[in-house]
């Protein structure tokens, strides 16, 4: 079995979120997408929406895609928790053949300086969810991802533009923007 893992703070779930995950089972050779949201991204102090919450919103944008599951490894650790440490639970809990770890370009920069970074590129296919079909020749094993969708979650945040998020949550995403 091949699996992709798709982690991040999905904070909140957008339609770019939605798009990647769509793409990226019609463009890999994938039996299972592994959606993770994290507890508290080992790079940032705080979130907007909470772990419970970003992963109820998630589990509900997915809920109809029978290969496409929201796994709460890292949320159930309740605290910061690194990809190696994700890969190799998965890894462990699905025995797959092969893993994609799919990323934003936002991360492609500093992937270098990931905890692991060496092992981690050793256990997984690095897969780049692109804006532009961009493709960073320095990896070797890197595929790319083209999602024309213009879209982040902290542009999301600044904009509160209901548009950006999935139908089917909408109304939950709009009573959580209410509260803060």
């Amino acid at each position: 079995m091949k699996i992709a893992i798709f982690g991040g703070s999905f904070d909140p779930p957008h339609i770019g979120h939605e798009t990647i995950a769509m793409q990226a089972i019609n463009e890999l050779d994938i039996q299972q997408l592994i959606v993770v949201p994290n507890f508290l991204n080992p790079f940032k102090k705080q979130t907007f929406l909470s772990a419970k919450n970003r992963l109820t919103l998630l589990k509900k944008v997915f809920l109809n895609e029978s290969n496409i599951l929201v796994d709460d490894f890292e949320i159930l650790q309740n605290e910061a928790v690194y990809s190696i440490q994700t890969v190799k639970y998965l890894q462990k809990k699905y025995n797959p053949s092969q893993i994609y770890l799919i990323i934003g370009t936002d991360n492609l920069e500093k992937l270098h300086l990931w905890h692991s970074f060496e092992e981690l590129n050793n256990l997984v296919t690095f897969v780049v969810a692109s804006r532009n079909g961009f493709l960073n020749k320095n990896y070797a094993k890197i595929q790319s991802l083209n999602v024309n969708v213009d879209i982040s979650s902290t542009k999301l945040r600044d904009t509160l533009d209901i548009n950006f998020i999935p139908h089917i949550i909408q109304e939950d995403v709009k009573k959580f923007w209410q509260k803060k």
